[in-house]
């Protein structure tokens, strides 16, 4: 008997993620579950694919949760940049809501730049917040759902 394929899962990190919305709208389009987590309540579509968590109040407790789960099948979307590193590690696609694909080559850039503004911002630099989120990002997100999905059911 062949084993079955795992499924494609969504998995999207919900505290203050702007493509919440466009994330459901793709899944439905394929068929796929989604996993919405959070530090605590969340609204959510009533939909049977789609699945709320709350994680609890701790710190990383989403990410920990996502992290538990998360497998070269999983999607996983967020701007966390460490919870997209170590998604990248387990083998998942991580997606910012920007449209940002993060690849194990650019990973690790990635984390040095975030640390290093962290650590100008602690010492009193002004290195300004991120720019708006646009219909551009939105667009750009769109488009790199719809790949990673595509390229994990091949």
């Amino acid at each position: 008997m062949t084993e079955k394929p795992a499924s494609t899962r969504i998995y999207v990190d919900a505290d203050a993620c702007p493509v919440k919305d466009e994330v459901y709208r793709v899944a439905e389009r394929h068929a796929l579950p989604v996993v919405v987590v959070a530090q605590g309540f969340i609204r959510v579509p009533d939909d049977p694919l789609i699945e709320r968590v709350a994680a609890g109040p701790a710190p990383d407790a989403a990410d920990d949760w996502i992290m538990q789960r998360a497998d070269k099948n999983s999607i996983v979307v967020t701007s966390d940049i460490p919870l997209a590193a170590r998604a990248v590690k387990a083998g998942a696609v991580a997606i910012a809501p920007d449209g940002r694909v993060f690849t194990e080559e650019a990973i690790g850039m990635v984390l040095a730049m975030r640390d290093l503004m962290t650590d100008l911002r602690s010492a009193g630099g002004v290195t300004g917040g991120p720019r708006p989120f646009s219909r551009r990002d939105r667009s750009e997100f769109l488009s790199a759902l719809d790949t990673a999905i595509r390229r994990l059911r091949r």
